[in-house]
């Protein structure tokens, strides 16, 4: 498939896991990518990994001035963005007692604040070409609470779905359509690292479809809300959970 042929997609936290996922089969599928991984060097290896298609945009997306960097970066090499996949994360499960509003106040600046800042340096440029896909990474903890993360994480996730739908229904009318993916329980390196073998096996056995879901699962999804074939859906929230969440 090469239906992305000619369109230009930004994804940022694309060092592994999900983002990583998605930028890989959104270049598989025909686009150019601009990949942002917070360290450079992680970040230029991955674009010359990836192929020519691809562009390194390092950086902490959290700091002043580096969402709209990377957005000018991205358009100077490649004239356009038609993508915006927000997917870098900051996840901790610090608990209530022990979370600190310094801790409180990162999570919100990665993943709330920067999705908020990156749509809106995307803005003039998908407002002229009258075409835009906007894909929010949440996931299962703002439909409910999360089972690993801190209160932190909840809460910005749930956040990132008010912003979805808020921003779909003022960018509607220029052609942007704004949409989240909430996965639930990905085996990915991030999830590893806050939870036991034992933990992971034991909740995938409570779901109705017992595992874990993949990466590419979950960046197919990505690239179906990414897609021509979604441009009548916008505000929506697509849950991928293996049936761990109904609603």
């Amino acid at each position: 498939m090469n239906d992305f042929e000619g369109r230009v997609a930004i994804v940022t936290g694309a060092a592994r896991g999900l983002g990583r996922a998605a930028a890989e089969r959104l270049y598989e599928r025909g686009a150019a990518i601009a990949v942002n991984v917070r360290d450079r060097a992680r970040a230029e290896s991955l674009a010359q990994t990836l192929g020519e298609r691809a562009l390194a945009v390092p950086g902490d997306i959290a700091a002043p001035g580096v969402p709209e960097e990377i957005v000018r970066a991205t358009v100077k090499r490649f004239g356009r963005v038609d993508i915006l996949v927000n997917n870098a994360a900051f996840a901790r499960s610090t608990r209530f007692p022990n979370l600190s509003a310094e801790e409180w106040r990162e999570a919100l600046e990665v993943n709330l604040t920067a999705p908020f800042l990156f749509t809106k340096a995307v803005l003039p440029i998908m407002k002229a070409q009258h075409y835009g896909r906007i894909v929010n990474i949440s996931s299962s903890a703002g439909r409910t609470v999360s089972t690993l993360g801190g209160a932190h994480y909840t809460a910005s996730k749930a956040g990132l779905l008010g912003l979805t739908r808020a921003s779909a229904k003022e960018l509607g009318q220029f052609g942007i359509t704004v949409n989240a993916v909430c996965p639930g329980m990905i085996d990915t390196e991030l999830t590893h690292e806050n939870a036991t073998n034992e933990l992971l096996e034991r909740l995938a056995r409570s779901y109705p479809v017992p595992r874990l879901g993949t990466s590419l699962e979950v960046a197919d999804l990505i690239c179906f809300a990414a897609s021509e074939a979604a441009g009548y859906i916008t505000g929506a929230s697509f849950d991928i959970n293996g049936g761990d969440l109904m609603m």
